[in-house]
């Protein structure tokens, strides 16, 4: 009986080169390959600091303003679900005339 397709010899090796390459890709795609990215970037510009590096006080002044982000973002979550309470009570107090399961 013969086979119908390739034989695994040619398979085998195929699938192995398109596993690696999309291994590959993830990899250069991924954090891995920022992380590779940015050494190489340190190390042609002879061991300085990148100059996207933050200080340590730029670095907490950072921080600070992101708490300071969350904070209202949290606040103005809290003004939006009072606003929807308010609009939907309203919404059920002009309802339509006989609306509330009046005789009809």
């Amino acid at each position: 009986m013969m086979q119908a397709g390739p034989p695994v010899e040619v398979i085998v090796p195929i699938f192995g080169m398109i596993t690696g390459i999309i291994i590959t890709g993830l990899l250069i795609i991924g954090p891995i390959g920022r992380a590779i990215g940015t050494s190489i970037t340190y190390w042609l510009a002879g061991g300085r600091k990148h100059p996207d590096a933050l200080a340590a006080p730029d670095l907490d002044e950072v921080h600070d303003r992101l708490d300071a982000l969350q904070r209202q973002v949290g606040e103005l979550a809290e003004r939006q679900e009072f606003t929807e309470r308010l609009l939907a009570q309203a919404r059920q107090e002009r309802g339509l005339p006989g609306a509330g399961g009046g005789a009809g």
